[in-house]
């Protein structure tokens, strides 16, 4: 299984901070907001990543990681995003790297206290199809929310106005080969972009749509200025990547 993280987009809602940085090299406590996913996925034994990144500062994600060898990655990947055409679309930048195979993506503003390795696992052992991961939160309408039919999501709603359930789809998606010929087959939505969210409700419409539920805090560093200097502070105050599942 490979490793996919996405850290393209303009980071508007941390402007101006993102004025002169790509915001996925902000820090988050005491290193780089996008040191956290590749930690995760190396810890889960993921060595094997591409980094999907786009805008003027793209180079200095090389010149931050390299290699990737001083975090542990075996190979470290890069793809280029030309233009913010939505998550879908970074991720099928990342086809040939992941040659048929499983892959998980994960996103390069999330941030989680604990770790993926059950979640690894089991979609290791998962036959076809999709995983998301869920987390109660206390405002789902912002966030992507799963509709269940008894213990199957049948469906995920971006934002709803009223919530169909207490759970948030956070941005760490797990995908069999799939999902490129799903990309291939979405249309833009109204804002222009090809959305993750259509990827897995395509997922859920054939009954191939699993879940699992993250243990820990889980932070979204791109929500907003706040949301950032939050997960900041959860950092420094309990440290991240410390809960063993």
């Amino acid at each position: 299984m490979r490793g996919v993280v996405l850290a393209g987009g303009t980071g508007s809602r941390l402007y101006p901070l993102t004025k002169i940085t790509n915001k996925h090299l902000l820090p988050v406590y005491n290193k780089p907001m996008i040191y956290y996913p590749i930690e995760a996925l190396v810890k889960a034994g993921i060595r094997e990543i591409m980094l999907v990144t786009g805008g003027e500062y793209a180079s200095d994600f090389a010149r931050l990681l390299g290699d990737g060898r001083e975090m542990g990655v075996k190979t470290l990947y890069y793809a280029y995003q030309e233009k913010p055409l939505g998550i879908a679309h970074a991720l099928s930048l990342a086809e040939d790297f992941i040659n048929g195979g499983k892959c998980v993506v994960f996103l390069g503003d999330n941030v989680i206290e604990g770790n993926i390795i059950p979640h690894v696992k089991r979609f290791a052992e998962q036959e076809k199809g999709a995983m998301v991961l869920l987390k109660e939160v206390p405002n789902p309408q912002d966030y992507g929310c799963p509709v269940f039919e008894g213990e199957r999501i049948v469906r995920i709603i971006e934002k709803p106005k009223e919530p169909p359930s207490k759970y948030a789809v956070i941005g760490i998606y797990f995908y069999d080969a799939d999902v490129f010929e799903i990309i291939k087959g979405l249309k833009p939505s109204e804002r222009g972009e090809l959305e993750i969210t259509d990827v897995n409700n395509a997922y859920a419409e054939r009954g191939l749509l699993t879940y699992d539920l993250l243990k820990g805090w889980w932070g979204d560093c791109g929500a907003s200025i706040d949301a950032w200097l939050h997960i900041n502070n959860l950092v420094a105050k309990t440290g991240a990547n410390k809960i063993e599942l």
